[in-house]
């Protein structure tokens, strides 16, 4: 049986993003194989979160290029990120999360360049005047990621409609992140 890795990650992907203690044996169960087979394709568990930390940052490499943060006005690009990343927010969510087990103090480079990207974003709505100036583009950056992860978690959760998420994570984050002209 020729399984397409693609679609493995895929459902690897969904699995672990609603419950990301899955065991190996859930995931090749979701995705209609054996547990051999799912080895086969990856050695363990850690081959399988690296195989999938690629295509995550990959899909959010995708994501950002859609969203064209360099062009228009920052908060335009900005809610124009948060609505290209929301559909990977789980996703992102437990890359994240899964991201600080390996490697302490490291970072891998494909994160660094999305945290890059964001951190531009943010620096140039500062010097527009349209971002705070007290707050760093780099917290601005985890911040986002921070709520682009609760946002997903909320509507998984249904305590938020998914028609809402892209909007209240926009006008949270941008409420706190203006500049105000009472400040």
């Amino acid at each position: 049986m020729s399984v397409n890795r693609d679609a493995l990650l895929g459902t690897a992907a969904d699995v672990l993003t609603r419950r990301p203690t899955s065991s190996m044996d859930d995931i090749a169960k979701a995705a209609g194989i054996s547990r051999a087979t799912l080895h086969r394709h990856f050695a363990g568990r850690d081959a399988l979160i690296r195989a999938l930390e690629q295509l995550g940052l990959s899909r959010l490499e995708a994501a950002l290029d859609a969203a064209r943060p360099d062009e228009g006005d920052a908060d335009e690009a900005l809610r124009r990120v948060i609505a290209e990343a929301e559909p990977l927010a789980g996703f992102l969510g437990f890359l994240v999360t899964e991201n600080q087990l390996f490697e302490p103090g490291e970072q891998h480079p494909g994160w660094t360049r999305i945290d890059e990207r964001i951190s531009a974003l943010f620096r140039r709505g500062q010097h527009e005047g349209t971002f705070r100036i007290d707050l760093t583009p780099a917290w601005l950056t985890e911040a986002l990621y921070a709520l682009i992860t609760a946002s997903a978690w909320a509507v998984q959760d249904g305590r938020v409609a998914a028609r809402d998420a892209v909007r209240m994570t926009v006008e949270l984050l941008l409420g706190g992140a203006r500049r105000s002209s009472e400040r």
